[in-house]
């Protein structure tokens, strides 16, 4: 089935996920705009809808090192939330942690046996981030958060394909199959309003 060429803003694009969906939606054909963290203030809610203005859907990849992750990750939410329908955009791919993601058990995988916690703060940003896009997002705006199941596998070659999975520690995903991931779900949603981890096939 041949899919439609789409306009996509990458927020995060200098970041090594960033620049693997940048690289995909090229791949695939797609128009792509790829913002850097200079580029624009992705807490802001009026510079989203101005840089994007005129996409069809767009992939957010964002950190800032500098910023308390309490505050950034809502604040991103809640700024997409806005600026992006503001924009026109309706299709929203954001990428998670897969600390805050249930387990196959059911628990978190960051609440699981001899999970680092020196970062236990910053796993709780994220999932207040996705939080508060579950609670600010329109009905114009269908979103998903994606995650690796466990963590990105950064020396490894990419295997051509992911599946959907629960958390867990021992799994690993390239950069490039996560942005296969991440693409497929802007031609063909089929996962909405939730957060999800994804692994290698």
């Amino acid at each position: 089935m041949e899919t439609r060429q789409q306009h996509i803003i990458v927020f995060g694009s200098s970041g090594r996920v960033g620049r693997a969906a940048v690289a995909e939606a090229r791949r695939r054909g797609h128009r792509v705009t790829a913002v850097r963290r200079a580029d624009g203030e992705v807490t802001d809610r009026a510079a989203v809808a101005r840089l994007a203005a005129g996409h069809d859907a767009a992939v957010v990849a964002v950190y800032d090192p500098a910023a308390g992750p309490a505050e950034f990750f809502p604040a991103v939410a809640r700024a997409l939330a806005e600026g992006l329908p503001a924009a026109g955009v309706r299709r929203l791919v954001s990428v998670g942690l897969a600390s805050v993601l249930p387990t196959a058990s059911g628990g978190l995988l960051m609440d699981t046996a001899g999970y680092p916690q020196e970062w236990r703060e910053f796993y709780g940003a994220h999932g207040a981030g996705t939080d508060a896009l579950r609670a600010a997002a329109p009905e114009a705006l269908d979103w998903v958060v994606l995650s690796p199941a466990g963590d990105f596998d950064r020396e490894g070659s990419p295997t051509g394909g992911y599946v959907v999975a629960p958390a867990d520690a021992d799994s690993r995903i390239t950069p490039a199959d996560f942005a296969r991931a991440l693409l497929d779900e802007i031609e063909r949603p089929t996962l909405h309003r939730t957060h999800t981890g994804v692994a290698a096939a």
